[in-house]
Order: structure tokens, then C-alpha cells, then sequence
């Protein structure tokens, strides 16, 4: 059966991007629950580490679980059926509407979704049905999550950056994208780059430019990607991150007094990098004249 997708083109990529919904479905559930899990769980310790009995403002129980909690209407309360909780399909049936209180339903969870699907689909038709391919998607799915919680909270859980360090020196085992070496180098030194910018702001400045996630971030991308897209990767969010920052505050969407993660444009470069970065490589090396060299 499996030989039989992955023979025909349309029905594989059919499959991928149908995979696509699905899963942009579950990292709604994971932006939404993980940092509120975090969050007691950090209260839970502080509590024990204090010996204080209650904190002001805790919740009365434990956030919804991750994968076993049901989804259910922020709003009423009402347990979501599970018609209701169809990628994109349930969200065009009822309207962008709660079917219990009528409340709005936000967007966010249908852009995910479509988001999600279009992004596994390119990665199908740059890869094909490959061992890349199948890799690309995990990371895909991970970069997505850790954009998205970073620019809700300004975090970069290490449930999910320790995650993409493990897997992508796991995966250089097997060349996928790189060799054992360059995944260990590229892992070192995307940890210690932004480390050192890092500290030689705060020296220069006084303030923080960043914060240790993007290190684990960035790093993680090394382990994947090697060392040698690096250079690339820190040039490509810098410079995203550069105009969108000054589109949202032209627009009046961010302020510019207030601080702009940097892990989603560490996320996007990363991906970018992922399907196209020998390509970008090697276009600026002969476009420069060093391509020869």
C-alpha cells in the first residue's frame, strides 16, 4: 500500500498535505497547552522550593494534558465533538463559530492548519518520498511550534529545542542532511555564535539582545543542517527579522519600545535554508566570483 502512494505523485502529495491538516491540528494543541503546562509546572517548583502552600493567581488545577486532555471551548466550556474538530473542514462548517455559545472561533487555528499543510507540501515536492522528506516534515512540525509559542510568550521550550538537537545529530548518523561532524560542529557553534553576540551586547549595551532559547534554537538548526549553513541562516533572520520589525511598527502592529522574538525568523531562515540553502550558497559564490576558488 505504502509502495503504491509514494509511486504516484499526486496521491503521495494528496497524502502529505491531507497529513498536513492533521498535524497542524495537533501543534494547536501544543501552542496552546505546552506554555500553560510549563508555566505550573515552573509554580509547582517554586512552591515546593519556597514551601508556600498557594500562590496568588494559581489555577485550581493542572492545565489540560497535551495529547489525552479533549479540546473544548474556551469560552463555555463545551466539550468539542469530534465532527466539530476536523482540520479546516469543521471550521468552514460551522462558521468560525462555537456550535454551543455561538462564540468566535480565531482564525489562528485554521491559518495553522492551511499553514501547516501547504508548508508539508512543499517539502514533499522538494524531497519526494524519501527518508529526507520524511525528516524535513518532523522538523517543519517543530519549527512551526516553536515560532508561534515564541511569538505568544517569548519562549523557546526546551521540550522542544532539546527535541531538534537530539534528533538532528541522531539523523546525521544516517547523512540526512548532513554528516555526523558537521552536525556536531554546526550544533557547537550555533550554540556559541549567538552566545557570544549575546554577551558582547550586554557588555556593550547593558541590555539582553536575546535569550538562551535561540541559542538552543539556532544550535538545533546546526545539528541538522551542519555548520556550513549556518553563516546563511544567522544572515537570512537577521534580515527578515530587519523588515518585517520595521513593517510592524510602520504598520503600528508592534511598538517599537517593546522587545520582537527572534526565534521565528531563526525558524523561518532555518527551513529556508533546509530546501534551498546550497542553492542560495551557491548562487552568491558564483554571482561573487568565488564559486571558482
Amino acid at each position: 500500500m505504502l509502495d503504491v502512494i509514494t509511486a504516484n505523485t499526486p496521491l503521495f502529495l494528496t497524502g502529505v498535505f491531507v497529513f498536513g491538516l492533521l498535524i497542524g491540528s495537533f501543534l494547536n494543541v501544543v501552542i496552546l497547552r505546552l506554555p500553560a503546562r510549563l508555566e505550573h509546572d515552573w509554580r509547582s517548583q517554586c512552591k515546593e522550593l519556597l514551601e508556600i502552600d498557594n500562590l496568588d493567581n494559581e489555577p485550581a488545577e493542572a492545565p489540560p494534558s497535551i495529547m489525552w486532555s479533549r479540546s473544548h471551548c474556551p469560552k463555555c466550556g463545551y466539550m468539542i465533538r469530534s465532527w466539530e474538530n476536523i482540520p479546516l473542514l469543521s471550521y468552514l462548517l460551522l462558521h468560525g463559530r462555537c456550535s454551543s455559545c455561538k462564540a468566535a472561533i480565531s482564525k489562528r487555528y485554521p491559518v495553522i492548519e492551511a499553514g501547516t499543510a501547504v508548508l508539508f507540501l512543499m517539502v514533499a515536492m522538494h524531497f519526494g518520498p524519501s527518508l529526507q522528506s520524511l525528516a524535513a516534515l518532523g522538523l517543519t512540525a517543530v519549527l512551526i511550534a516553536l515560532a508561534v509559542i515564541d511569538y505568544d510568550h517569548q519562549l523557546l521550550p526546551d521540550d522542544l529545542t532539546f527535541l531538534l538537537i537530539w534528533s538532528g545529530l541522531f539523523a546525521s548518523l544516517f547523512n540526512v542532511f548532513t554528516d555526523p561532524v558537521s552536525s556536531i560542529i554546526g550544533a557547537l557553534a550555533g550554540y556559541l555564535s549567538l552566545w557570544l553576540v549575546y554577551h558582547v551586547f550586554r557588555l556593550l549595551t547593558g541590555k539582553e539582545g536575546m535569550g538562551y532559547g535561540d541559542f538552543k534554537l539556532l544550535a538545533a538548526l546546526g545539528a541538522w543542517l551542519g555548520w556550513q549553513m549556518l553563516p546563511l541562516i544567522i544572515l537570512l533572520s537577521s534580515l527578515v527579522g530587519a523588515v518585517i520589525g520595521l513593517i510592524m511598527i510602520g504598520l503600528k502592529i508592534h511598538k517599537s519600545s517593546q522587545p520582537m522574538p527572534f526565534g521565528p525568523f531563526i525558524a523561518l531562515a532555518g527551513w529556508i535554508a533546509m530546501l534551498w540553502g546550497e542553492h542560495i550558497i551557491d548562487a552568491y559564490l558564483r554571482s561573487s566570483g568565488l564559486g571558482g576558488l
